[in-house]
């Protein structure tokens, strides 16, 4: 498969996948019931959510400053800022070209060879998967009964696995269409993928302050957490939530997003079926997940587009940070 099909496809389908998902969204809800629930919204606590959101991608920033040392290279804080959330936003384009255009933005400015920045990147990945792992757990852990309970309901709703068992028959055929497309590549980029988890690995190992870094990381991700729980405060519904069943909500938002382009159509759908399992109105629920999406959205928008519009300006000079 050439380049240009390959974009296509890894465009195509996370585009189509969230598509789907707004049309099931909506198709049981009155829209004027969903934009009469905006209109009492309390948006200082969206406004106090985005601050922790911006807190968190910052620490991001600066801890990946503690993979790259290592590596005999200095990178500069500024720079690390701008790609971490240009990053973000080319993510909304294909996702996961953000990491890659993260690092060339890094290899070209503080010229810090591209293949070892991608290894400190995949390291940052695997820390990412064992915090999103440790919560996981914990929300399996505390509503594990009631949580395998409404997935087997979901499962056996005839309405819902009719849909489920149509959309993913096409994603299977789109899938077995791929695989035949790349024949015996297929190889070639699994062996990429172990080596690549190998270089990551190798770069944690050789880390001089592991305390720090994973300080930022246990940080990185309470903010996450505190982000989508003081948000849940902007919507009066919501007043007195669990915050245990906020946590299993944004567990399963948190995963949805690398089934679409930064999550379009199915983090506010992952948001009103799990908060459904707790009672929440489905209108509620998706209305909620709606405002999380498009607050996430917008700071990504707004600060990434400044971001690359700063970069070259603040890289003229050969001073760094």
């Amino acid at each position: 498969m050439n380049l240009k099909n390959k974009l296509s496809l890894k465009t195509f389908l996370p585009i189509s996948i969230g598509l789907f998902c707004i049309y099931y969204s909506f198709k049981d809800i009155s829209f004027l019931d969903f934009k009469e629930l905006f209109i009492g919204i309390d948006y200082k606590w969206i406004l106090l959510g985005l601050l922790l959101g911006a807190l968190s991608h910052i620490s991001r920033s600066y801890r990946w400053k503690f993979l790259v040392d290592p590596l005999g290279y200095k990178l500069g804080l500024k720079n690390s800022i701008l790609s971490v959330f240009a990053a973000y936003l080319i993510n909304y384009t294909i996702p996961r070209a953000g990491d890659v255009a993260r690092a060339s933005i890094i290899s070209n400015y503080e010229k810090i060879p591209f293949e070892k920045l991608i290894g400190t990147i995949i390291a940052e990945r695997i820390v990412d998967m064992i915090c999103i792992s440790v919560l996981i757990l914990i929300s399996l852990l505390y509503e594990f009964e009631r949580i395998s309970e409404k997935i087997i309901s979901l499962l056996s709703s005839i309405k819902i696995g009719s849909l489920l068992i149509l959309f993913i028959t096409i994603l299977l055929i789109i899938f077995l269409i791929f695989m035949i497309l790349k024949r015996f590549d297929f190889h070639k980029k699994f062996s990429n993928f172990l080596t690549g988890i190998k270089s990551g690995l190798t770069v944690i190992t050789r880390m001089e302050r592991k305390f720090a870094f994973i300080a930022h990381s246990i940080f990185i991700w309470m903010m996450y957490v505190f982000m989508f729980y003081v948000t849940s405060f902007a919507f009066s519904d919501l007043h007195g939530t669990n915050f245990f069943h906020l946590l299993i909500s944004f567990t399963l938002a948190a995963l949805s997003i690398m089934f679409s382009n930064g999550g379009i159509g199915i983090y506010p759908l992952a948001v009103e079926e799990s908060l459904f399992w707790y009672g929440i109105e489905a209108v509620n629920g998706l209305a909620f997940g709606w405002v999380m999406w498009l607050s996430q959205t917008i700071m990504v928008i707004i600060f990434g587009g400044l971001s690359l519009f700063i970069l070259p300006f603040i890289n003229t000079s050969n001073s760094r940070n």
